[in-house]
């Protein structure tokens, strides 16, 4: 018996388009029921697209915020479905409940499709619970959010988005509440490349998931920029605070503009707590990367005339201008730039106030403002300062030195320094950089320049 002819099989390898946004492999689509979708359909093109009147797209606009151009540094995962949503849109639907009362617009869906099937079927839903139950999915509202298919008219919405980490027991959560839950953490995962189990929160914890998700990866990019052991840019600066997720400060009552209960700022480094607790902040310790490339930023463009500049702690401030005010612990000068694309927002100060007039009763011919995105400026921040108002995207970034230094515990001064602080010794003099302000009793014709001083910004 001859034997069997060998079968010989080709290997054709398919053309990958690969996508202009994401950079990866287009998905490929397969039919997978379309053609049985186009059979079951109970509504023709004809009668759908009487639907797609100017009237109707009226009353259901898109959000006014999916129209705003992405951040140059926008993440994508692929060109739709998970990970292509804006952040806005997910803090909106995560704070939806079982009860949270919603409309569909009728017929959005062009039939001759699954999801025109599926569409039909849950759009009847009056509250997100019955959208759920009906077959809607978390990814399904984030969608039919951004293009305008639903709409929230009432019913409970929370203040903020699910928080598992808030939870005392899921008793209290509902089918919405776990759907949302689940699928938000695989979401944010996918979305940056990160472990689900880096997201996870202890409970108590003060950050939310979309909070943690952004630091983590500004944490990345930090470490990335550190790994290179180049001089470290400004540019790369303002890379790590526009990925980072700054906090909803409202403890600077001092500072926040007229109007506001809260503002986007953070602590890194030493911090002494209103129980007197004096250790580093949370953030620190967790994204040590940032904290890192930050003091490296500075190492690096220390001006000779400022060489001996000590810092336990760096505040970064996002988007608000600082009204007039005085920093209330710190121990001696600061240094301060900003970064962004923005116009406007100088910092003006009164370097020799001593805190003998009152805020709103400082001459206006004293103070001295200085555009500190093209400078880096050394200042006492203990004397009166403000931010004049700007445009655009802005962040600032201050190194001081907390007043508390001498009583920071040994372990906690190895952690700073470990990190790049430059600690002060607990004897330093407070007013070796700058002179001590001598208060404006006389008038004042012109400013020491042993009471401010200006080093042109090094990019």
């Amino acid at each position: 018996m001859a034997p069997k002819a060998k079968r010989v099989i080709k290997l054709h390898r398919k053309k990958v388009e690969i996508s202009e946004r994401t950079g990866k492999p287009k998905r490929i689509r397969h039919d997978r029921g379309a053609e049985a979708a186009k059979r079951q359909a109970k509504m023709t093109k004809e009668e759908w697209k009487r639907w797609q009147n100017p009237r109707v797209a009226k009353e259901w606009s898109r959000p006014e915020y999916v129209f705003e151009p992405r951040a140059a540094n926008a993440i994508y995962v692929r060109d739709g479905g998970e990970g292509a949503y804006r952040d806005k849109t997910y803090e909106i639907v995560t704070r939806w409940t079982a009860q949270t009362q919603i409309r569909y617009r009728p017929h959005a869906k062009s039939p001759g499709s699954k999801s025109h099937l599926r569409y039909e079927r849950y759009a009847k839903a009056k509250t997100i619970g019955q959208s759920l139950a009906l077959g809607s999915k978390p990814i399904d509202w984030c969608y039919d959010f951004e293009h305008g298919f639903i709409k929230v008219v009432g019913g409970k919405v929370r203040d903020e988005p699910i928080d598992r980490s808030k939870i005392e027991s899921d008793d209290e959560l509902t089918a919405v509440d776990q759907a949302i839950m689940r699928w938000f953490i695989r979401e944010l995962a996918k979305r940056y490349n990160l472990k689900v189990s880096d997201l996870r929160l202890e409970h108590g914890a003060s950050e939310s998931l979309m909070m943690r998700a952004h630091r983590l990866v500004a944490n990345r990019r930090a470490k990335a920029i550190l790994d290179k052991k180049r001089r470290i840019s400004d540019d790369d600066v303002e890379n790590v605070l526009q990925t980072w997720a700054f906090a909803r400060n409202m403890g600077r009552l001092n500072v926040m503009p007229e109007g506001q209960d809260w503002v986007k700022s953070d602590t890194l480094g030493l911090l002494r707590d209103r129980m007197g607790s004096i250790h580093v902040t949370k953030p620190t310790s967790a994204y040590v990367s940032v904290a890192k490339m930050l003091n490296k930023w500075l190492q690096q463009r220390l001006p000779s005339a400022a060489a001996s500049f000590k810092w336990t702690s760096i505040n970064l401030n996002c988007n608000y201008a600082a009204r007039r005010h005085r920093d209330a612990n710190n121990f001696g000068p600061s240094f301060i730039q900003a970064f962004g694309s923005f116009t406007g927002g100088e910092l003006s100060v009164w370097p020799e106030d001593d805190k003998s007039t009152g805020l709103s009763a400082l001459p206006s011919y004293a103070k001295q403002t200085v555009d500190i995105k093209r400078n880096l400026v050394l200042f006492n921040g203990n004397t009166a300062h403000e931010v004049k108002p700007f445009k655009g995207e802005r962040f600032s970034v201050v190194y001081f030195c907390c007043g508390c230094h001498p009583q920071t515990p040994r372990p906690v001064a190895k952690e700073l320094k470990d990190l790049g602080f430059q600690l002060p010794s607990a004897t330093e003099e407070r007013h070796k950089l700058l002179s001590k302000p001598e208060g404006y009793g006389k008038k004042v014709t012109r400013v020491r320049k042993t009471v401010l001083k200006v080093f042109p910004a090094k990019k």
